[in-house]
């Protein structure tokens, strides 16, 4: 159909906002909007407070090892955001929002609020980091104590309160100032290579002098790794890049690739200008070795106070964004709210602050630092999975401008989990547990994001693949009832589909499929609508199915198309489930519909009552004749009964009826071993006759049951089909709910027992 001008002119429309929304006009550059932010949380409080202290304990090439290993991380992961970040606008909320629209809003929440968690934690680094260094300078506020806090942390506290402060009032303050704090750190770098030796180096290539003393290899790591973190900053504020797909890619790997270099050229200088235990012990060595100590001081404050203001911008920003995604209870709901024209997350950053004042308490920056890096590890690792997952998939919508081989992706994240089992195995299990419990939580409450995600294209992938890889013949131990419910309106033949779905639980496929009259759905869209309704009205629920329509004016023969038009390659329904019609006038129509589906090798499944529930669920009756045929398949529908939840107490009872006490016993002896042979727990029932006729005999025995299996004969075996089920109904009116079975398929049931 040829489009009118006027959508013609919407599409152009649409086509110019997403140009215009993908970069800001005279918005931040490269430099300024990515490089800069990032080599300043790069180079930090780790570099200036710990970077000795991991020379001292690691050895030189134990260090040179350790930031290898976290930069190559790192640089793996800029290589998945650069991909991310490059295909989709990253908005508020940063790395979360990136997980959240590849993966899913389950697993972008799951991993959310670690993330927030560790920004927020990341707040106390900084601040007691400053802390740290003020102490130091000066020595007598060391003496400080009020309500039994150090001095340490009287001096964190203020500095992280003041910090909230600034985020509350004016954000753009630490942006404007960026320019200065690094040129504050270049300037002390300067002064540390302008240096000299303080003392005759004892250091070691690998690990410190005194053995007993030093911290192990990955515990060093785990207290550097937060030093190569800042990656994020540069995403953070892609909304403000005037081009973000050139910008962030090249700005981040630009500070990965600084921050090495640096990071490499250190430990030389540390190392051959001091022994180890000094660098352990003196948190402000470089100050003493600097041509200029005070320089180190003001590069130490700048750049731990601009990465605590960062830090507190973007956790609560991390939060609100939970909110508004609705991640988050109901109850904060407020979270997501924002205050001024720069949306300041108000309620967030008074949350953040108590979590950071909290962590400060603690005192102590290698405390905090290893559970940062736990959390920045889950975070990287998922990152980098949703980058190799979208990638691999090759989705049409996924078209990035930088673009990352897949392999390369899932390395980072491997890496990512190697690294953190070495560190702290049952840190990392605890890490994935809470991971894994907040994923749960938030696919119980069933949340509708309204964003595509990357698990359509994931399914859709296995899906092929499964269908091609399917036999056409299969073998029956693979056998699975794939169960087509002709349910009309589902709220008058509920019992059908209760029924259905205890049968394939988490065992098979079943599809609820209605035929619809023309005046129910005139066209396609309308029939599209139905079967929206009808998939919501079972989700309700708590019924997983699929769900068809088809518009016919007989609903017989509606039914017929909708059988033979259904399914997809060889995956198409082997079972059919019907509700009995108690309309006489009808049955004409409906043996038709069963004389079909037998000639079309499709099994048969007829409920007859059930309107007033399936009792207690204690006991399920199978009348049976053997395991050809009918016997066979109304036992493993009988046992796939028992394994659903709410049957999982009942008993199945296997009812054959002999003629007198001989044949009784002949019974016994042989199905008896059959049903043991079968492993179901099914109990065996021998019912003696004694002159009886059959449906006496069904009504005695099974009157107390909550369901009852019986066969039907085939069409070919009675001339008169319709006389046939008319008269079975009858004879068997009054028995509990009875789910009437006729086997059609070319298999050996036994076969799929055995």
């Amino acid at each position: 159909m040829k489009p009118d001008l006027d959508s013609l002119q919407r599409s152009a429309e649409a086509d110019q906002e997403e140009v215009v929304a993908s970069g800001k006009p005279g918005g931040l550059g490269t430099f300024g909007g990515v490089f800069t932010p990032s080599i300043l949380t790069i180079l930090g409080v780790i570099m200036y407070l710990r970077f000795g202290w991991v020379v001292g304990n690691a050895g030189l090439l134990g260090t040179l090892l350790i930031v290898t290993i976290s930069t190559g991380i790192t640089f793996l992961t800029a290589l998945s955001i650069a991909a991310i970040a490059t295909d989709q606008r990253v908005r508020v909320g940063g790395a979360y929002y990136m997980i959240s629209r590849s993966l899913g809003i389950e697993i972008g929440g799951a991993v959310g609020i670690p993330l927030y968690i560790a920004q927020g934690l990341s707040v106390a680094l900084y601040t007691v980091g400053f802390a740290e260094s003020v102490i130091n300078a000066f020595p007598t506020l060391s003496t400080l104590s009020v309500l039994g806090l150090s001095g340490i942390q009287i001096v964190g506290l203020i500095i992280t309160i003041l910090v909230a402060v600034l985020a509350l009032g004016s954000p753009n303050i630490a942006i404007k100032a960026q320019y200065f704090i690094l040129a504050a750190i270049v300037v002390s770098l300067v002064s540390l290579v302008a240096g000299s030796p303080v003392e005759q180096s004892d250091i070691r290539m690998w690990g410190a002098v005194d053995a007993n003393q030093a911290a192990g290899f990955w515990e060093v790591f785990a207290v550097f790794f937060p030093a190569v973190t800042g990656i994020m900053a540069g995403v953070n504020l892609s909304g403000d890049l005037e081009n973000p797909n050139k910008a962030i890619p090249w700005g981040t790997f630009g500070a990965v690739g600084v921050g090495y270099l640096v990071y490499m050229t250190l430990p030389l200088l540390l190392g051959l200008w001091a022994n180890s235990a000094t660098l352990i012990e003196d948190t402000l060595i470089m100050r003493r070795m600097a041509w200029w100590g005070d320089a180190i001081l003001l590069g130490v404050w700048g750049a731990t106070l601009s990465s605590a203001i960062g830090s507190i911008l973007g956790a609560p920003r991390v939060l609100q964004a939970l909110a508004l995604d609705g991640v988050l209870p109901q109850s904060l709901k407020w979270l997501g709210k924002g205050a001024g024209e720069e949306n300041i997350p108000r309620g967030g950053t008074v949350l953040t602050l108590g979590l950071a004042l909290g962590a400060v308490m603690m005192g102590n920056l290698n405390a905090i630092a290893p559970v940062l890096t736990m959390f920045f590890l889950t975070t990287y690792a998922v990152l980098n999975v949703a980058a190799g997952v979208e990638t691999f998939l090759d989705s049409p919508s996924f078209r990035p401008e930088f673009k990352v081989h897949w392999s390369l992706s899932l390395l980072g994240a491997a890496g990512c989990t190697a690294v953190m089992f070495l560190i702290n195995w049952w840190a990392t299990l605890i890490a994935i547990v809470f991971v894994f419990a907040v994923f749960a939580w938030l696919q119980r409450r069933s949340l509708r994001a309204t964003w595509g995600d990357v698990r359509q294209g994931l399914w859709m992938s296995l899906t092929r693949a499964g269908l091609l890889h399917l036999n056409a013949d299969p073998d029956p131990k693979n056998w699975r009832p794939h169960i087509l419910v002709l349910s009309g309106a589902p709220r008058r033949r509920w019992p059908v589909i209760e029924l259905a779905s205890a049968l394939t639980h988490n065992q098979a496929l079943m599809t609820v499929g209605t035929v619809l009259r023309p005046s129910e759905a005139s066209d396609f869209e309308a029939q599209r609508e139905a079967e929206a309704t009808l998939r919501e009205y079972l989700g309700s629920r708590g019924v997983q199915s699929l769900v068809r329509t088809t518009t016919a004016e007989d609903p017989f023969a509606g039914g017929e198309r909708l059988i033979e038009d259904y399914g997809l390659g060889v995956l198409k329904p082997n079972t059919i489930m019907l509700g009995h019609t108690e309309d006489p006038t009808h049955h004409e129509q409906f043996c038709t519909l069963i004389k079909h589906l037998y000639a079309a090798r499709r099994n048969v499944a007829v409920l007859r009552g059930g309107n007033q529930g399936f009792g207690n669920r204690e006991r399920i009756d199978v009348w049976w004749s053997g395991l050809k045929g009918n016997g066979g398949l109304m036992k493993i529908l009988a046992y796939l009964l028992q394994t659903n939840l709410e049957w999982q107490n009942a008993q199945v009872r296997v009812n054959v009826v002999a003629d007198d006490d001989e044949e009784a016993e002949e019974r016994r002896q042989t199905v008896g071993p059959i049903l043991d042979q079968l492993r179901t727990g099914a109990a065996l029932n021998v019912i003696e006759a004694d002159g009886r006729i059959f449906d006496e005999i069904v009504h005695d025995a099974s009157a107390d049951a909550d369901i009852v299996f019986l066969g039907m004969a085939t069409p070919d075996e009675e001339d008169d089909y319709v006389t046939y089920y008319t008269r079975l109904h009858e004879r068997t009116a009054g028995l509990p709910p009875t789910v009437f079975v006729l086997a059609a398929e070319e298999i050996s049931f036994r076969d799929v027992l055995a």
